[in-house]
Order: C-alpha cells, then structure tokens, then sequence
C-alpha cells in the first residue's frame, strides 16, 4: 500500500513483569490503552523539584513493622489513618508505624483490599496531633512519560527517595509501571507526580534473578482504586479480614521435551490482579528454539518467559494457541537459566493445565516470535477491540523504550493479520518518523532512525486501516 496520510494521535501504554516486593513473586502484566487523552510527557524532573517533593511529602511516608517484616505507608488523614498494602501487614492486627519525626505507635488494622486488591489501612493509637498528610492526584491523571518519586523504606532504610518516570500503564491490571527503583521495604509507600500528589500505591517489582532486587521496573496500584478502597474504610464497609496469604512458591524445574500437569489455584502465587501462576525454571543455550504451550479446559491459560538475571528479555502471550490456549515459540537469546509462568488471564481462575516444553517445531498454533539479543523493546500482543483510536478510526497501542543521543535504532513492526502502520514520537510528543509499508512488496513496516537525544521515545502500534485487527509483534533495536 502506498504511503499513508499523517495520522493523528492520541495515546496507549503497555506493562510487563513483576515480583511483589519482599515477597517473591514474579507477575506478568498484560498491555492495554491508557485513554483518549494525549499523553504529554514532561520533561527530565530538576533537582529544585526534587527537593520540593521530598521536602513536602516524605514527612507523611512512615515505616510499618511488623513480626515478620514490613514496608511503608502513608498517612492520608490528620487522624492517624495510614494507607499501605496488605501483604506488608500479613495477617497481624496490630503493627508498629513509626514516623519521620522519630516518633512511634501502635496500630490496628482496619481494613483489606478486595478481591486480592493489595491495599490495607492502619489506624494510628493515641490520637497522636500535628500528623502530615498526602495528597491524592485525580483519576486518570497520569501520563506516561511524566516524572514519578518513590518515597519509603527500602531495606529498612526509611526516608529513602527514588526518581524516574511512569514507563507504563495497564488498565487491565490497573496498575502503574514506573523505573524509580523500587526496592523490598518500598511496598506501601507513595508514587509521586512533580506536585507531590500521590499517584500511586508502590506494590511490586519487577525481578528475574535470586536477589530480589530492582532491575528498574516496578508496579503501583493507582489512585482511582486507592480512592475507592479509602471510602470504604472511612463508611466502615472495608473487609476486616485478612486476605489468604501470598506464597513464594519456587521455580520448578521442567526439562526440554517434558510435559507436565499443574493446577491453579490458592496454593499458587498470586500476582498483584489476583491472578494465580506458578513459575517454573530450565536451561536454554543462545540461539536454541523452543515451544512452550499452556492447555486448559478450566481456566484461560496466559503464557510469559523471562531469562533470569536479565531485564531486557520477555516474551508473552494468551491465545495463539488456538481457542484460549497460549503458545509461545522463540529462539533464546542467552546460554541461562529461564523461567516459564504459568498464568491465568483472569482474577482468581483456579483449574487444571498442562504445560509442554519442547525444541524447534513442538506443539500446535501461532506463529514464532524470534527475540533477538540486544533488543531495546520487543512485544507481542493483539490489536483490536478494546484499544483506543486514533482519529481516523484505526486501533492503536503504545510502548514506550529509552534512547541516547546519536543512537540509532531499528524498529519493525509485523503483523500475520492486518496491514500494519508505525509511528515513532519523542518525549514532547513530536512525530520523529512513520512508516506504512516496508517495501512495495510487504505491508509489515520497518524503519531505522537515528535519535536527536537522551530520553524516552514511544511507539504506535497502528493499523493502516480503521477496524483492521489481529495479531502483532514489535522490536525495536
């Protein structure tokens, strides 16, 4: 097709991956569109902003001990109510909060999350005076690109301040991606925007190595959740039992040519949505391709596959398959350890599957994803209804990747489906390049562009014509 008219934009957002902090467990996050609204990235935060942000905010961030552990909180009213996750209190009813001044209380816990909603509430004893408090940003007020602060207790280290910048959003999951380093002890604690409002609830990270450590991706619960959960503690409503505990199951190991049969269920991990996974581990040489394939009658299957202490490999998928099993073909890019999660696509689905793991050719459905080495962004996923629109009609997804000054990059985008289209923007939101077809002969789109700056760019994934949808696979290297 030849090349197409300017296309017009609006904005979309992506997320995967993550490992609640202290707590162990890795989750896949599904992409979806952010909303209607363009999306205006703010530029690098200064350090005046900085300062300000710490210097406003970090006198409501507290610390939460409990017998077990801990995190950080804060504290949303001047009576003494604190906001934090559920897994950071457990199942205790009482914890001690000790706040930035020196000062510490004991505190009951009032209220859950629920449906596996990770937010919990502490109210203060004593009716202690002179509290700090944050404050709430409006619902779907974030951006992706805009400036994030994480405010907590990572390691114990209570006060810490992180910066960085919302990478993501998933509505699915609802959930914020962030790279501020989020650390096991942050969970609880507030994401901030550059007004210091709180944006978020810090909840996961995102790891794939034995250390628990950030490797730059981490996951916050947004504030449209928060606000509810909030009014249902202060009405009284708010569930006052604690939810099932979350398990850290291990990675089982599963060898090549191996099938095996699992179930999900509450035994099972247990990602920030309230899905149910279980993670499994084998050794992959670089430039090997294998088959995995997830098969249910019970629940739907949802497929991820990491490379362990690497952040810069995954592969996903949910039904290509074929019905709504998942299937994931890919040659590897290391000589390493992997990890396979097997997951289901919706909250709290519990049933039986089999999972295989095969070499080159195994099983049944989609297409190969090859995932080469060294690539900045690869992701696959379908386009179609449910994404928003740009104003031709056209569906459209985006992700987002960071670049340096000089660099220059090759995107490609391929599509067995539809007749794809490819639109590349800086951080300001200036279209950078777009691209239709990658020669006469072939309606999947390719470009190679060399970045102007240090900074995130983003990509649309488009469909030359409106209504077209189908599958899709992105890299960009």
């Amino acid at each position: 097709m030849a090349q197409a008219a300017v296309k017009r934009l609006a904005s979309g957002s992506l997320a995967l991956g993550a490992l609640l902090a202290g707590i162990a467990a890795i989750a896949p996050v599904r992409l979806t569109p952010l909303g209607a609204t363009p999306a205006l990235a703010q530029s690098p935060v200064d350090e005046a902003t900085t300062i300000r942000v710490y210097d406003q905010v970090s006198p409501a961030v507290v610390a939460i001990d409990t017998r077990d552990g801990g995190g950080s909180g804060s504290i949303v009213d001047a009576s003494g109510l604190i906001l934090t996750n559920a897994h950071v209190v457990g199942t205790e009813r009482v914890v001690t909060v000790r706040l930035s001044d020196g000062r510490s209380f004991q505190g009951d816990v009032v209220g859950y999350g629920q449906d596996r909603l990770d937010l919990a509430a502490v109210r203060l004893r004593g009716n202690p005076t002179g509290l700090p408090t944050v404050t709430l940003a409006p619902p779907n007020s974030v951006r992706v690109g805009q400036s994030a602060f994480a405010i907590g207790s990572p390691f114990g280290l209570q006060g810490t301040l992180t910066v960085g910048i919302v990478s993501r959003i998933d509505r699915d999951r609802n959930v914020i991606q962030t790279d501020a380093a989020i650390n096991p002890g942050n969970s609880g604690g507030p994401l901030l925007n550059s007004a210091g409002q709180v944006i978020g609830v810090n909840t996961s990270i995102f790891t794939t190595g034995d250390s628990g450590g950030s490797v730059g991706i981490g996951f916050a619960i947004p504030t449209d959740a928060v606000q509810t959960f909030l009014a249902s503690v202060r009405s009284g409503t708010a569930t006052a039992s604690a939810p099932a505990d979350r398990t850290s199951r291990e990675p089982i190991p599963i060898a090549l040519g191996a099938s095996v049969q699992g179930q999900l269920n509450d035994t099972s991990n247990v990602l920030p949505d309230g899905s149910f996974y279980n993670p499994y581990r084998f050794e992959g040489q670089a430039g090997q391709t294998v088959t995995i394939a997830m098969n249910s009658q019970e629940v739907d299957p949802y497929l991820i596959l990491l490379a362990s202490d690497r952040d810069d490999f995954s592969v996903q998928d949910d039904d290509s398959g074929g019905d709504l099993s998942a299937r994931i073909s890919v040659q590897l890019p290391y000589t390493g350890s992997y990890i396979i999660l097997a997951n289901s696509y919706g909250q709290g689905e519990a049933g039986r599957y089999q999972l295989q793991l095969s070499q080159a050719g195994g099983g049944q459905g989609g297409p190969a994803q090859t995932a080469p080495s060294g690539a900045l962004l690869r992701q696959q996923g379908n386009l179609g209804p449910g994404d928003d629109t740009l104003q031709d009609g056209s569906y459209y997804q985006e992700f987002s990747f960071r670049g340096r000054a000089g660099q220059t990059v090759r995107l490609r985008l391929e599509s067995p489906d539809f007749d794809t289209y490819m639109i590349l923007l800086d951080e300001g939101r200036n279209r950078l390049a777009e691209n239709d077809d990658a020669n006469p002969d072939n309606t999947n789109s390719e470009m190679a562009v060399t970045l102007p700056r240090d900074g995130t760019y983003s990509v649309l994934v488009n469909s030359f014509q409106a209504g077209d949808r189908g599958r899709f696979q992105l890299t960009v290297e």
